[in-house]
C-alpha cells in the first residue's frame, strides 16, 4: 500500500508539472497572438544544408522563445539560402521562410533557447524583422564546417540587398 501511494504521488507530481508548463506555454501563446503570419514560402525544391531548427526568440534576449506560428518547435530541417531569402524545411512542423529583405544579421553563437553547444559558434543565428518585431532563429548545422559557409552566404544575401 505505501509504494502504491508513493507511485500515485509522484504521478500527481509529474502532471502538475506537465500541466504547469502547457499552461505556460498557451499563456506565453496569447501573449504572442498579435504577431502576424509568416509570409507564405516560395515553391523551390532545392534543399540546402542539414541540420536542427532549434528555435526563434526575440532579438537580444535568447531565452524568449516565440511560441506561436510554430516558432518555437525544435524540427530536424534543412536551411537553403535562396536570392528569395532563407527557406527552413521542417520535418514534421511547417516550414519557415524569411524573405531577404527582411533579413538584418547573421552571427554564430553559443546557444538560443533550448539549445546550448559547447563550441562557441555552434549555432547560425539569423536576426530578421517580422511585423514590426526583431526576432533571431537559431539553427545547429549537422556538420561543423558547414557553419563558416552557411554564415558567409547568408551575409553575402544580406550585404546584396
Amino acid at each position: 500500500m505505501r509504494a502504491f501511494l508513493g507511485t500515485l504521488g509522484t504521478l500527481l507530481v509529474l502532471a502538475a508539472g506537465y500541466l504547469g508548463m502547457y499552461r505556460g506555454w498557451r499563456n506565453r501563446q496569447a501573449r504572442q497572438a498579435d504577431l502576424a503570419p509568416l509570409p507564405t514560402a516560395p515553391e523551390e525544391g532545392a534543399r540546402g544544408v542539414e541540420g536542427v531548427y532549434v528555435a526563434t526568440t526575440s532579438a537580444g534576449d535568447w531565452m524568449d522563445r516565440i511560441a506561436v506560428h510554430e516558432l518555437g518547435v525544435r524540427a530536424t530541417a534543412d536551411l537553403a539560402v535562396s536570392e528569395a531569402g532563407l527557406i527552413f524545411h521542417r520535418q514534421g512542423a511547417a516550414d519557415v521562410f524569411i524573405p531577404a529583405d527582411h533579413l538584418t544579421g547573421v552571427r554564430t553563437d553559443r546557444g538560443i533557447a533550448g539549445k546550448v553547444t559547447a563550441e562557441k559558434s555552434g549555432l547560425v543565428v539569423v536576426t530578421w524583422t517580422h511585423d514590426g518585431r526583431e526576432l533571431d532563429t537559431g539553427f545547429r548545422p549537422r556538420r561543423k564546417a558547414d557553419t563558416a559557409a552557411l554564415t558567409a552566404s547568408i551575409s553575402t544575401l544580406i550585404g546584396a540587398l
